[in-house]
């Protein structure tokens, strides 16, 4: 135990001496086909990296991975350059990754077989030659764009956009009615507290397919420390809300760093996937009892959730949330909504 606060929406490299102290879990369900819709790949030097190679040695714990889909993390993009289109650099990189992957050398998951990429949505109608160019990069893959709205006024939450109220601003509508109008999906990100932007969002522009990551953003550290409760009632109330448009899917998990709900950097070991399960569940379950079925799919999110657990422990804790779904609602969750939403070709 230590003094030093966990430094919670931070990343930082997983600690692999931290992470073999797990209990051993056999997979549960086997042969449950899965798709893994949101994790990343990174190389930040000799630092850390998250490649094929680490994410194959992931998915080789039993469950059945058939594919997964990148998402955006601000990784490799180009060094020069008109700067709106640096970003494509990612896709590329993304692009050449998933080429590997259908090698076939790397295993049987179809690595990265959606992109979900980049580009700067507030640009407006000029966002489409951004996105033109994107499509062209991702080979058939390239699929949606996270432009990610989470904003906090506390400093201590950390925030992935510089200002609130990005998705209220009309250059951020008309980007979203070109991807929208290009056959492309939004993953959207925000915390909780700004849901109601999604919500207008969502009611706006009622074409535009929206995806909802980390199931709607509930925080649980700094000044939401110790209000469990009422974090819990108003995100309820919004995704209630929220779940009233059609056009909206949500991806079940990435909490582990912004719900704060397992201390990871003061516990003696990683959860077992039953004592993860019973902290996400008053998230996850709701979710699936409000949008459906089809309209949820899982997401890893690693490498984060590697912080607090291993890939699969975390998909355990899926499966045991979903224990009680039928065989037709487990196949939407795990792997039918990501195809239809995405238009995967698995």
């Amino acid at each position: 135990m230590t003094d030093t606060p966990t430094p919670f929406g931070h990343f930082h490299p997983p600690r692999e001496e931290w992470l073999a102290k797990a209990e051993p879990e056999a997979a549960l369900e086997p042969d449950l086909p899965i798709i893994d819709t949101h994790h990343h790949l990174w190389a930040w030097g000799r630092r850390y990296q998250y490649l094929l190679q680490e994410l194959r040695a992931d998915a080789e714990c039993g469950h059945n991975i058939v594919a997964t889909v990148f998402e955006e993390c601000h990784s490799m993009y180009r060094a020069d350059g008109p700067e709106e289109m640096r970003v494509v650099g990612e896709t590329e990189f993304v692009a050449g990754i998933a080429a590997m992957s259908r090698s076939g050398f790397y295993g049987p998951t179809k690595v990265a077989i959606g992109i979900v990429g980049a580009a700067d949505l507030t640009l407006g109608d000029a966002v489409q030659e951004v996105l033109a160019e994107q499509v062209r990069a991702g080979g058939g893959r390239f699929c949606g764009v996270r432009h990610s709205g989470a904003w906090d006024a506390d400093p201590i939450i950390g925030t992935n956009a510089d200002r609130p109220g990005l998705y209220r601003e009309e250059g951020f509508g008309r980007g979203l009615d070109v991807l929208a109008g290009m056959g492309l999906v939004l993953d959207a990100w925000v915390f909780h507290t700004q849901l109601d932007d999604v919500i207008a969002l969502a009611g706006d522009h009622p074409e535009a397919s929206i995806v909802l990551c980390h199931c709607g953003g509930p925080l649980g550290y700094g000044p939401y420390t110790g209000k469990q409760d009422d974090v819990h009632r108003e995100w309820l109330a919004r995704m209630a809300v929220l779940a009233k448009c059609p056009n909206v899917t949500v991806k079940l998990g990435g909490m582990m760093m912004r719900l704060a709900a397992y201390d990871y950097g003061t516990e003696p070991r990683p959860p077992t996937s039953a004592e993860l399960a019973a902290l996400w569940q008053p998230y996850i379950e709701p979710c699936i009892e409000l949008f459906g079925a089809e309209r949820c799919m899982v997401e890893s999110n690693f490498p984060v959730e590697k912080m607090g657990i291993g890939y699969g422990a975390l998909w355990n804790t899926f499966k045991r949330i979903t224990a009680g779904a039928s065989e037709a609602e487990k196949a939407a969750i795990y792997s039918e909504t990501a195809k239809r939403v995405y238009k995967l070709a698995v």
